[in-house]
Formats: structure tokens, C-alpha cells, sequence
């Protein structure tokens, strides 16, 4: 049995994995920040155990990864989900709104992989999926700073790829397209019809979908895939 650490785990694609994870026998703990009737809900489903910190706080991702160490033993693959997102005019944009979406979504994944990357040497052994985004590929108008941390998280992977590769630790990156996420709910009906339109397999993708593939690349039998950045965006960014 293996032990799975998620962050961002309350909601979206990051409940999804969780309740993936959970169904298939994995012992798993996830991190939250605000959500906590969210993520009590989930540890009543699912048995998970929830640990709440913001893990843009290298202090707090420290803490979080100790107690997961501690309820669980080791971790043996990470999920790296949790971020924010913002749509802005890149003029509009405050030092404030760059900081914490950098914080957030490039910060967050850095400090938390320290920590779990320690064990996964000592153990020789560890699978590392970051969550980017489509937009970390083509870029986004009015979501600069979204896109440029998770174009920095694509930089992340390869690099971290190539010096964990040794020690048995393989770290890939998905980019997802529109997925039916609360983060997506704020779009309107014209926006995510048009962003359909741009898809070539006409719909928004769904977080469960996403989740079996995360699964999928997480197991033992994928130990010879590294440094690599899958689109999981129906077509989109291609």
C-alpha cells in the first residue's frame, strides 16, 4: 500500500484525486487552506486525513509535510494541485496579486516538494505530479501572472526531473485545459462556450477524468516517465 500526499485537496481536481487515491486503497492525506466544512466532508467519504496550512508559508508546508509524515510513515507520491488564479489586466495588477499567485502556485509546489523530496531520496522511491496549466504553455490575456507561475512550474519540473532521477523519483507535470472545477464555475455561459468551441473534442474536461489519469501515472509500472509535460486539455493547446 502506498501513501499519497495531495494539495489543494478540499476541492476541484484536487477532491478528485483524493476520493481516486482513497478508492483504490492508498492511504492519503491532503493539505487545505480556507475550506474546512469542504474538507471535513471529504475525510468523513473517504478516511483521508486533512491537515490545514497555507502552503505559500515555506513554514507552514514544512509543518504540513511533518504531520503527514507523522500519520502516515512516508509519502510515496506527491500531488502537487493547490492554486489560486486571477483574471486581470496585466496593468491592473498589483504587487500584491503577483505575489500571491506566485507564492501560491510556484511557491507553494517548491516548499512543499523540499520537504517530501527528502523522504522520497531516503526511500528511493517517489512519484511527483505538479498540476500546471494549459495557459503555462500559450499564455492567457488578462491572466499574466497566472500564466507566467505556471509556466515557471513546467522550468520546475525538468529540472527537478533530472536531479531526482537518480534516486529512483520520477516528477511530471499536467497541464489541464477548462476542467469542471469551482475555480471555472466563475467563467460565464458565453466564455465557456467559446472556450468549447476552442477545443477539438468540444466539451470541458472533468475532474474525475483527470484524476484516473493522475492515478495512472502515479504507480509503480510508470517509473520510466520523467521531466515530461502532458496536456490534459482535450486538444486545446496544441
Amino acid at each position: 500500500m502506498k501513501n499519497v500526499l495531495i494539495t489543494g485537496g478540499s476541492r476541484g481536481i484536487g477532491r478528485a484525486c483524493v476520493e481516486k487515491f482513497a478508492r483504490e486503497g492508498y492511504t492519503v492525506s491532503f493539505i487545505y487552506n480556507n475550506s474546512d466544512f469542504a474538507a471535513n466532508e471529504l475525510v468523513d467519504i473517504t478516511g483521508a486525513h486533512a491537515i490545514k496550512a497555507d502552503i505559500s508559508d515555506p513554514e507552514q508546508a514544512k509543518r504540513a509535510v511533518s504531520v503527514s509524515l507523522a500519520e502516515m510513515g512516508s509519502i510515496d507520491i506527491l500531488v502537487n494541485n493547490a492554486g489560486v488564479s486571477l483574471i486581470k489586466l496585466f496593468t491592473e495588477t498589483t504587487d500584491e496579486d503577483y505575489y500571491d499567485i506566485m507564492n501560491t502556485n510556484l511557491g507553494g509546489t517548491f516548499f512543499v516538494t523540499r520537504e517530501v523530496a527528502r523522504n522520497m531520496i531516503s526511500n528511493h522511491f517517489g512519484r511527483i505530479v505538479n498540476i500546471g496549466s494549459m495557459w503555462g504553455k500559450v499564455g492567457s490575456s488578462c491572466e499574466v501572472a497566472y500564466s507566467a507561475s505556471k509556466s515557471a512550474v513546467e522550468g520546475f519540473t525538468k529540472a527537478l526531473a533530472k536531479e531526482l532521477g537518480p534516486s529512483g523519483v520520477t516528477v511530471n507535470c499536467i497541464e489541464p485545459g477548462v476542467i469542471n472545477t469551482e475555480m471555472n464555475s466563475k467563467l460565464d455561459e458565453a466564455t465557456l462556450a467559446e472556450l468549447c468551441d476552442d477545443t477539438p473534442v468540444g466539451k470541458i474536461g472533468d475532474a474525475e477524468e483527470l484524476a484516473n489519469f493522475i492515478f495512472l501515472i502515479s504507480t509503480e509500472k510508470s517509473g520510466f516517465l520523467t521531466g515530461q509535460i502532458i496536456g490534459f486539455d482535450g486538444g486545446f493547446a496544441i
